[in-house]
């Protein structure tokens, strides 16, 4: 892989991520409404107290927040934060800082996320290559049907069928949060378990969900695979069965599917937020549906400006391995 190559992408990496968090600063602007006043209202009517003059304490935060600057300044101002790392504070639940915020969330996606994601792009994968495979049993072929009904079903109605099923009818787990209000948590067994507990039902609606695109993503290409002279030469040699599939078949095919899990893990953080939300899971999706409802701007452009470099990151990684994937990718001068 050349210097010259790697030395392009991260420039145009760095212009994309410019590019990306411009955007983020213009679009919660465009949001109709007075941010200020929307959080001001809320703490009013959580405290019943009527005798607050909003416009006046709005002006002040206003000027607190640097919202009643010029909208140029207030660009230079959040390009200066972004450099720094640093968000600002919530509107709502000032003085708390936005990466308090998002440092409190952060474990809970990754974690769900991440156990989600790969456990159903691995199961997937494996199923779809299964699906075409000459010599597998015929029985694998039945669930063809079955995970094409899955991929048509989105994430947040699964979670809805799996928490009237199994939470409301059946009362087997619970019907939501991160973990018990009585638990007093530590690094212990019983905090790792009822955790667990609490997470099943969300991390199931999310690989149910996902892994019949995955599954039918991967018989796609494996069929294209099959018909390749390397797949005929291999089986032609006397290889063992499963060297040819996993290694001629699989590896081949895998290429696509790489690249979407690359999205998929770069977009990790914002998990699915209805999904988070229908749990009441306190991870980044809650989050940003909280500050999206209640007009946060420095929440919500916290939270976009993480994901913007997640996947800005996962997908110039997943460039730079592409070669250790396929010998028959160079990158060169």
């Amino acid at each position: 892989m050349s210097i010259t190559y790697v030395l392009q992408r991260i420039a145009q990496l760095i212009l994309i991520v410019f590019i990306a968090i411009t955007i983020n600063f213009i679009l919660p602007r465009m949001i109709p409404g007075d941010p200020i006043e929307s959080a001001l209202t809320t703490k009013i009517a959580i405290s019943g107290n009527v005798s607050v003059d909003v416009q006046k304490v709005a002006e002040a935060y206003r000027q607190k927040f640097g919202l009643d600057k010029p909208l140029w300044q207030q660009y230079l101002n959040y390009l200066n934060d972004v450099l720094h790392f640093e968000f600002g504070v919530s509107l709502v639940k000032f003085p708390e800082t936005v990466v308090s915020q998002i440092r409190s969330a952060l474990p809970w996606t990754i974690t769900l996320m991440m156990v989600s994601t790969i456990t159903a792009f691995l199961v997937g994968s494996i199923l779809g290559a299964l699906f075409v495979w000459p010599s597998t049993p015929r029985l694998f072929h039945v669930l063809v049907s079955p995970f094409m009904l899955l991929s048509t079903i989105p994430f947040f109605l699964l979670g809805i069928i799996l928490l009237s099923i199994f939470a409301t009818e059946l009362r087997i787990f619970p019907p939501g949060g991160g973990f018990s209000p009585t638990l007093i948590r530590g690094f212990n067994m019983e905090t790792i378990l009822d955790i667990l507990h609490h997470s099943i039902l969300p991390a199931l609606s999310i690989i149910l969900g996902s892994m019949g695109a995955w599954a039918l993503g991967m018989r796609a290409m494996m069929i294209t695979v099959l018909g390749e002279d390397y797949v005929t030469f291999a089986e032609a040699k006397g290889l063992h069965p499963r060297r040819v599939f996993l290694w001629y078949g699989m590896r081949n095919a895998m290429l696509p599917q790489v690249t979407q899990l690359a999205l998929a893990l770069g977009g990790v953080l914002g998990g699915t937020v209805l999904v988070e939300a229908i749990f009441s899971y306190p991870g980044i999706g809650t989050l940003l549906f909280a500050a999206i409802a209640t007009k946060d701007y420095f929440v919500i452009q916290g939270i976009v400006l993480i994901l913007i470099f997640a996947l800005a990151g996962a997908l110039f990684i997943i460039d730079m391995i592409y070669p250790l994937l396929d010998p028959r990718i160079r990158y060169t001068d």
